[in-house]
């Protein structure tokens, strides 16, 4: 019976947790119909959920570090060197779908790289993200000598600009994906897992669970989601950027936070990341509608990861 109570309270915590995550979105979509008349044409509709597609995806992976209790600065140069892998390897005359996947598994690779410093030289996340940043990032420079990498073969574009009945596929690997990882964090005990260790390391640890395992395998899964967006943004303009991505870790940590993701670890959901990658979208899409100067955009997202997080402290504290 108490353990029932228990659930039930946990319950009503998270949709509690999601509903307060979805009024910032329900608010600034009225603020910008207001002041914008294009803001809810289908067109314009359609562009908020390309352009939220890439933050949510990132934002999947961030969500799983983060609750674990770490966190990941090295998603956006992942996705970078990522793509150019791809570009490289299409221009080399490797077949594009596995040139796809060398660079999702590249992506991957360096993931596998984050987790091992970080579970088995027990190094905390953000030292060892920050170092894989850089990494990453010249690495990138140093395949394209700071140039792009054009003229990919066009077989590319249907996963970053194609489309399946109207709907662009970016848009449905992000929804699918959001799917697949909901199920795992509510359903497995591998999600179940990565909560215990957010909730309690060290008690986590003397209930039989292989916390470094856990660990490395969060870590590779952001690395191989991270490939995957790299490949995305290449082949929406057939073209491999080595600058690709720059910023993106702050879109994705501050969708994860606006989700409801405790910045302190054991509580989260992928809905609440979903609704936070969107919050972003639709907040960068009015204000340039209403031709905000792009600086001004970072002001308002660092100000919103702001507010998330001193509303979590609020939240803990009561």
């Amino acid at each position: 019976m108490i353990g029932s109570n228990t659930n039930t309270f946990s319950n009503k915590n998270k949709a509690l947790s999601q509903l307060k995550a979805f009024l910032p979105l329900v608010l600034l979509g009225l603020v910008f119909t207001v002041l914008s008349r294009n803001f809810l044409m289908g067109n314009n509709l359609i562009t908020i959920l390309q352009q939220s597609t890439n933050i949510a995806i990132l934002a999947y992976a961030e969500t799983m570090v983060i609750i674990t209790g770490g966190i990941d600065l090295s998603l956006g140069s992942i996705l970078g060197v990522s793509g150019v892998v791809v570009g490289k390897m299409i221009l080399a005359g490797v077949p594009v779908w596995v040139s796809v996947l060398a660079g999702v598994l590249f992506g991957g690779f360096l993931g596998f790289i984050n987790g091992f410093v970080i579970s088995r030289m027990n190094l905390i996340p953000f030292i060892a993200t920050l170092g894989m940043q850089n990494i990453a990032r010249g690495i990138a420079y140093v395949l394209t000598n700071s140039l792009p990498v054009s003229g990919l073969d066009e077989e590319l574009y249907f996963i970053g600009g194609g489309n399946v009945g109207g709907i662009p596929v970016p848009v449905i690997i992000m929804f699918v994906l959001a799917l697949l990882f909901a199920f795992i964090m509510k359903k497995t005990s591998f999600g179940r897992k990565v909560y215990a260790i957010g909730s309690n390391r060290e008690a986590a640890r003397l209930s039989g669970i292989t916390v470094k395992n856990i660990e490395m395998w969060v870590f590779i899964i952001g690395g191989l989601l991270a490939g995957l967006v790299g490949v995305i943004l290449a082949s929406r303009v057939l073209s491999s950027q080595p600058n690709a991505g720059i910023g993106y870790e702050s879109d994705a940590i501050a969708a994860v936070f606006i989700g409801g993701t405790s910045p302190l670890g054991g509580s989260g959901t992928i809905l609440g990341t979903v609704i936070g990658a969107l919050t972003i979208a639709v907040l960068k899409n009015g204000l340039n509608l209403l031709q905000v100067n792009a600086f001004w955009q970072q002001i308002a997202i660092g100000v919103v990861i702001i507010v998330a997080v001193y509303v979590d402290n609020l939240r803990r504290k009561k």
